[in-house]
């Protein structure tokens, strides 16, 4: 599986930004995928998670970004998006794209985003 991720910029604090992530490769196999950032200094962590049990779509998001952040998924282009509202300097971060099925962890190779004035 790779994964390809776009649109990191700069953008100022209240605004909105919109990632995306393209899946290519064996994504038959892909029960989830996910948002990470990392902050300079500090540890990865999960933004977003779209997971799918049982036929069912499960989001879940880290309560830092409840309410601001949506991650969705378009099956047909193989591609998870995540919407940013509302940003705060505190969401300047390298965002990974991440997939995970049975076996194995895939990561894309991060985007950017600086919230700043």
């Amino acid at each position: 599986v790779q994964l390809q991720a776009s649109g990191g910029g700069l953008v100022q604090p209240g605004g909105s930004l919109r990632l995306s992530c393209a899946a290519s490769g064996s994504i038959f196999r892909i029960n989830a995928m996910a948002w990470y950032r990392q902050a300079p200094g500090k540890q990865r962590e999960l933004v977003a998670v779209s997971a799918v049990s049982a036929a069912v779509d499960i989001t879940n998001y880290a309560d830092s970004v409840k309410g601001r952040f949506i991650i969705s998924r378009d099956n047909a282009k193989n591609t998870v998006y995540l919407q940013m509202n509302s940003l705060k300097p505190d969401d300047t971060a390298v965002y990974y794209c991440n997939a995970k099925d049975l076996k194995n962890n895939y990561w894309g190779q991060g985007t950017l985003v600086t919230v700043s004035s």
